[in-house]
């Protein structure tokens, strides 16, 4: 078995995050996305990745990669074989790697989420095999590094580790579903440190598919916008590296948050439709507190899935509004894919890092293309930067099929 049961233990520890880096259309790296964020920039530009005339939609948070990828132990030719989700993964690695003080050693887990892996390289297959069917130049190599647990044994080769590979692909609650399971193997004493995150490039697949089913904006993006007509989509990958809060002291390693609660659910109400009164998602919200011992009037920043459809975002409203009760108009509320698009497997993880950086600089992200506020919020959402006492925050992901997922971060002080 991969973590074969046993007996966890009492109480169970506590679980900080001592390394986190980032990658979105806003940039690569904390410092180019906590200036984005905390002044709610827009990184939505025109698709130059792929062919977009064809398109309703030609725009989309796209990342601008470095000429160079990370420094690692993988060699430069296999280097120059990784994919876009694959650059996109290691770079967001990298920082927290570093950040994290971890050195190469066996048995470190690794859990990941993605919806769609190495796709840009499915799609070459999948083009040669139609337009030249007797060609198999290529093929082999595109077949092999498509799938997604390929891109996470060249995480582990570019920083020399191995351990037990988890992969999650539940649609766009992935990312929070990963690192709320990389919570619970720390808790439930299975290991004492745990890299995870998600990620997922942009693909001419994907995006076509969105803009066919009329999901994305011909606007813009405008999370609980009464007159909003739909998502952007983006790209990028967040990884963090999760440890017990023992192990972390015992080394002086320097924490920069504490993880305390997680919930998931799903409602299986409709294959992409949500449940009209967000009843997985109350579930969540209330399971995630739960299990970090805090109430909702504790909550002092709730980052919201808030993909800019109509019919999310009226679900998600009405969830938080039965989840906070008289404590909704207290509760600062933002979607942050106003800025970045829904960056799908990684957005959860991204979200997750985006409350981090909230709770240590103590600001709140605003939702800066909003206009008009739909009624239905019974919720203040943040429009414009804003400073902040903040003690816990929430972040939300939901995703086709009912799958949702709800994680509580804290912030961290040194006296703690």
């Amino acid at each position: 078995m991969l973590f074969p049961p046993k007996q966890p233990p009492e109480p169970p520890p506590r679980v900080v995050i001592i390394g986190a880096g980032i990658v979105t259309s806003l940039g690569v790296g904390w410092q180019a996305n906590a200036e984005g964020f905390r002044d709610g920039r827009i990184a939505i530009r025109p698709i130059t990745l792929f062919d977009v005339s064809r398109q309703r939609v030609k725009v989309g948070g796209e990342v601008a990669l470095p000429p160079a990828p990370p420094d690692t132990l993988l060699p430069m030719k296999r280097t120059r074989r990784l994919d876009r989700a694959a650059n996109l993964l290691l770079l967001a690695a990298h920082e927290a790697w570093r950040q994290s003080g971890w050195e190469p050693s066996d048995n470190l887990p690794v859990v990941l989420a993605t919806t769609s892996g190495g796709m840009s390289l499915g799609q070459d297959y999948y083009r040669q095999a139609i337009q030249a069917p007797n060609s198999h130049r290529c093929q082999p190599a595109r077949a092999l590094h498509y799938q997604a647990q390929r891109q996470a044994l060249d995480l582990t080769d570019a920083f020399g580790f191995s351990g037990p590979i988890t992969i999650i692909a539940n649609a766009c609650a992935s990312g929070a579903n990963a690192v709320g399971h990389a919570w619970e193997l720390l808790r439930r004493g299975h290991a004492e440190r745990v890299l995870t995150g998600g990620y997922d490039a942009l693909s001419q697949l994907v995006f076509a598919g969105f803009d066919s089913l009329q999901a994305l904006s011909p606007t813009r993006c405008r999370p609980f916008d009464a007159q909003r007509d739909g998502l952007a989509l983006g790209e990028g990958a967040a990884i963090l590296a999760l440890e017990t809060l023992e192990h972390a002291q015992r080394r002086g390693a320097k924490i920069l948050g504490e993880m305390v609660g997680y919930g998931a659910a799903t409602d299986a109400h409709h294959l992409t439709q949500p449940q009209p009164q967000g009843d997985a998602a109350f579930a969540t919200m209330t399971a995630a507190c739960q299990s970090a011992g805090v109430s909702p009037q504790q909550i002092g920043y709730l980052n919201a899935h808030g993909t800019g459809t109509p019919l999310n975002d009226s679900a998600e409203a009405f969830a938080i509004n039965r989840w906070a009760r008289k404590y909704a108009a207290k509760i600062p509320v933002s979607s942050t894919k106003s800025s970045i698009g829904h960056l799908l497997g990684a957005a959860g993880a991204v979200e997750v890092v985006i409350c981090l950086m909230a709770l240590r600089e103590q600001w709140l992200p605003p939702t800066s293309t909003l206009e008009s506020l739909d009624p239905l919020c019974q919720f203040p959402v943040v429009r414009k930067p804003t400073s902040a006492n903040l003690e816990y925050a929430l972040t939300n992901s939901f995703g086709f099929g009912g799958a949702t997922a709800s994680l509580v971060l804290r912030r961290w002080e040194s006296k703690q």
